[in-house]
């Protein structure tokens, strides 16, 4: 093959032309090699770039620089204001209302009921009729008994002149000695007879009182057991109607043996501690009454003991085996420092409130409470009446926190909520 030279500017076109067919066919190595190098870029960018978050940032205990009341870092909260005032103390236990009388009303005669005077539910008073048995039986019965008395009687008054005649004819030695002595016997004979008629008389009568039955206690009238029309006996196992005392009324609550001493202590002292019954949910006060007793041994199951309270319940509102809690006042503290519950903060070894200071930032107060009852807790250190104590955002604040304060509304007067009226 005979080789062909080219001319010097035909060959430096062919060899661009055969460059650029090159390019086409295969893509650059460089270019490929940025690539790894962005992505990490990118990452970097999008995990160093500001964004929101949820979550609230933990305060590192400096006060905020916001420096104004409402500014940026200033937790809004709501405080109470340390007062002075009353507090009571009571021992609390579970109770039921228990009647002092409950009566089960029976028959004392057999028959028929004829008729009941009462309503069931009715307030009945001690001596009202409640129930009318025929009498119509004990009626002949007593007739009969006078029909019996009255011959046995006669009987008697003829025996009696027998033994008069007889002891004048002794007298002038007519008749012996025996016969004078076997009138008297029979005298006394006649006697016994009339006493025994006399007796089934009595019992005729007293049939016909127990035909009327009537209220042995005052008090209310449940459910009646037996119709009228029915045959009824003394011996029958059920009764006709049950009566509850519920005026006066009272509640039997059991309170732990820790607080025995307190309440003998009390009761040694000649003192009549109140008893206030509250309802199941323990929100409503029912009723007030007096400490009457104490059980004279304590459960040793349990390790408590029983208290009786009475209550005089002219409201109504004491029902008989009602569940009722009962909280036994036995003392009054006065002057003591009172806090809201809400403003008391604990953790596992210690009790302490947040302080507003005059700065408006608060400082953490390591406090001792006593009593507590109802909203309000007693303080005996750690903190003063005056001192505005924080209630709501606790869980935003640390030593020095920045707060802007919006007061509770405070009680009014100087006593506690858990005094007793």
């Amino acid at each position: 093959m005979k080789n062909e030279t080219l001319p010097p500017a035909e060959q430096g076109k062919a060899t661009d032309s055969a460059v650029t067919k090159s390019s086409k066919r295969r893509p650059s190595a460089a270019r490929w090699l940025w690539l790894p190098f962005l992505a990490l870029v990118a990452a970097g960018a999008w995990y160093l770039w500001p964004r929101g978050s949820t979550t609230p940032a933990v305060s590192t205990g400096a006060p905020s620089k916001g420096g104004k009341k409402g500014g940026p870092g200033v937790v809004p909260v709501v405080a109470a204001r340390a007062r002075k005032g009353d507090i009571a103390v009571y021992i609390t236990g579970l109770g039921s209302v228990t009647p002092v009388y409950t009566v089960t009303v029976k028959s004392r005669v057999d028959g028929q009921l004829m008729k009941i005077h009462y309503k069931e539910g009715d307030l009945v008073h001690e001596g009202d009729l409640l129930v009318q048995i025929d009498p119509r039986p004990y009626q002949v019965q007593l007739e009969q008994a006078e029909g019996q008395l009255a011959r046995d009687q006669a009987l008697l008054d003829n025996a009696r002149v027998d033994l008069d005649r007889y002891q004048k004819l002794l007298g002038q030695d007519a008749i012996p000695e025996q016969q004078l002595a076997t009138q008297k016997a029979t005298v006394a004979q006649a006697q016994g007879v009339v006493k025994s008629d006399q007796g089934q008389i009595d019992s005729a009568k007293l049939n016909l009182v127990y035909c009327d039955i009537r209220a042995p206690i005052t008090g209310k009238v449940g459910l009646r057991l037996v119709d009228p029309g029915n045959i009824v006996h003394a011996t029958d196992t059920n009764g006709l109607v049950v009566i509850t005392q519920i005026q006066p009324i009272s509640v039997i609550f059991t309170v732990a043996e820790d607080d025995l001493q307190v309440v003998l202590k009390k009761l040694a002292g000649g003192q009549h501690l109140t008893a206030e019954a509250y309802d199941r949910a323990n929100t409503t006060k029912i009723g007030t009454g007096t400490l009457a007793t104490v059980d004279n041994q304590i459960d040793p199951t349990t390790g408590s003991l029983r208290l009786r309270a009475d209550f005089d319940n002219s409201a109504n509102r004491l029902f008989p085996n009602q569940f009722v809690n009962v909280r036994l006042l036995v003392e009054e503290k006065h002057g003591v420092t009172l806090v809201p519950t809400a403003v008391i903060q604990r953790t596992t070894n210690s009790t302490y409130a947040y302080v507003v200071k005059d700065d408006h930032t608060v400082t953490v107060r390591q406090i001792a409470q006593g009593v507590s009852e109802g909203d309000n807790a007693e303080v005996t250190s750690g903190v003063e009446p005056g001192d505005v104590l924080v209630m709501t955002g606790v869980d935003k604040l640390a030593e020095g926190t920045a707060v802007a304060v919006q007061m509770a509304d405070e009680p009014a007067g100087g006593k506690s909520g858990g005094k007793r009226k």
